[in-house]
């Protein structure tokens, strides 16, 4: 559980899927002349090196409450000694400094560098502090997790100055539309991390209880947590019904119908299984479905792949 393989391998494909299927195939370059970038692939191996350090943090400062919320995923003490996973975290987020240090140079983005370093900062205050305070701390992930897709656009992104950029002279691709598309999948990973945190803290309340979290459902009570919850899903189903009819409108028929029966459809059953939802075992079951919604759109990337 330290670091959550599963994860980083969800990081490091959304991450290239982005890059070489959106950017791709705006700007028209092949996935074999994006692959020979050094410094994309540094970019993806700090945002992983980074994400494990926040992972590792996190179950060092959540050992108690996981002894109560998941028992036999408790790592720490068990597997590796408390003051080991320190050094782990510091080695982790180190080396994936590093890894953002290279990409800085080789891009000449430094912003990069700071907004990684920015990062790691809230990895340890979240985990330290705000894990337990009232939304603060699902809206931190949340940002961290559309991060995931804008770090990939403010690397590769050329600016909002112009319409067009040149590419190596003769090709040009549309800048705002990356900008759209950059700030389309970033909010739909915001929302649904945002939607997915708050049902972690339901099935986790029993534990979050015994050590004086203050998370939504033991402050606000179930019932709101769950209005809240399903509020945003219905802005996401609602938002994705825009697009599916868009795309239906612009001939994109093969989008239209992959969003309305991977996407919506599973939202919507989302929304009614939560109504439903009582035990804790309710909303681990709701928080893999979500977590395959948020798959599905990632996969929805590679629509943008040119035959």
């Amino acid at each position: 559980m330290l670091v959550r393989f599963g994860n980083l391998l969800f990081i490091a494909a959304t991450q290239t899927l982005f890059y070489f299927t959106v950017y791709g195939s705006l700007t028209g370059k092949s996935i074999f002349e994006l692959s020979s970038d050094v410094a994309f692939i540094f970019l993806v191996l700090a945002s992983v090196f980074i994400a494990a350090g926040g992972y590792v943090i996190n179950d060092y400062f959540d050992i108690q409450i996981d002894q109560v919320n998941r028992p036999r995923k408790v790592v720490v003490d068990r597997w590796i000694k408390r003051r080991n996973v320190i050094i782990w975290h510091g080695l982790l987020s180190l080396v994936g400094l590093a890894f953002t240090f290279w990409v800085s140079k080789l891009s000449g983005k430094w912003s990069l560098l700071f907004l990684n370093v920015l990062s790691v900062f809230v990895l340890w205050v979240y985990s330290t502090t705000y894990k337990k305070a009232l939304l603060l701390g699902n809206l931190l992930i949340a940002v961290l997790t559309a991060w995931v897709i804008l770090s990939v656009y403010w690397f590769a992104g050329k600016g909002w100055d112009a319409q067009y950029v040149w590419v190596e002279g003769s090709e040009t691709y549309d800048v705002k539309k990356f900008f759209k598309l950059s700030m389309a999948y970033a909010g739909f990973a915001f929302v649904m991390t945002l939607i997915r945190e708050v049902v972690k803290d339901l099935e986790d309340m029993l534990g979050d209880a015994q050590f004086g979290a203050r998370t939504m459902p033991i402050v606000w009570g179930v019932p709101v947590s769950k209005m809240f919850a399903g509020v945003w899903l219905s802005v996401a189903a609602g938002g994705l019904i825009i697009i599916s009819l868009y795309a239906w409108q612009s001939g994109a028929h093969a989008i239209s119908l992959y969003a309305l029966f991977a996407l919506i459809v599973p939202i919507l059953l989302i929304i009614r299984k939560l109504k439903i939802a009582q035990q804790s075992s309710d909303y681990h079951s709701l928080s893999s479905w979500i977590k395959w919604v948020m798959l599905a759109g990632i996969l929805s990337m590679l629509f943008f792949l040119k035959s």
